[in-house]
């Protein structure tokens, strides 16, 4: 678990350094080189989403990190989002509290779920992690690319 946390934090670390970039070859300029945001959004298997407003390549990064970290959301969702016998499956299209909407997702895991409807895991308000509204808003980000078809 620690590992993949840590392999999770240095990727964010590369990405925003850029140091996920081959070493350019001969002949190789910086238009055949993706744009950094490309590269962010393909890390998380998200590189043909339009986003929300508001929403970027970063946030997508930075929200997978707080979901498989410090945000405690794989525990009760899954390390991938597919859900577990206490929590739904946040990959597919089939929201329980929620349309799916980044709107909607920022305000869910701001508040919470107190009533349950198909799993018995209740969820504190930011999950009971105590995430910042910055962290808020990228894991929403994050969590609302999970259930988009992946380019």
């Amino acid at each position: 678990m620690r590992t993949r946390l840590a392999t999770g934090l240095l990727t964010v670390l590369m990405l925003g350094c850029g140091g996920d970039q081959a070493e350019e070859s001969p002949g190789a300029s910086e238009s055949d080189q993706p744009p950094p945001a490309a590269q962010t959004l393909a890390s998380v298997g998200a590189s043909d989403l339009e986003l929300p407003d508001g929403v970027t390549a970063a946030m997508l990064a930075q929200g997978k990190t707080i979901f498989e970290g410090p945000g405690t959301c794989f525990a009760c969702h899954g390390v991938t989002g597919e859900g577990t016998p206490i929590a739904p499956n946040l990959t597919d299209d089939a929201w329980l509290n929620v349309d799916g909407s980044y709107e909607q997702l920022v305000e869910i895991i701001d508040t919470g779920v107190q009533e349950t409807k198909e799993f018995p895991g209740l969820m504190m308000p930011r999950g009971g992690s105590g995430m910042s509204d910055e962290d808020l808003t990228a894991v929403a980000a994050y969590v609302w690319s999970l259930s988009r078809p992946s380019g």
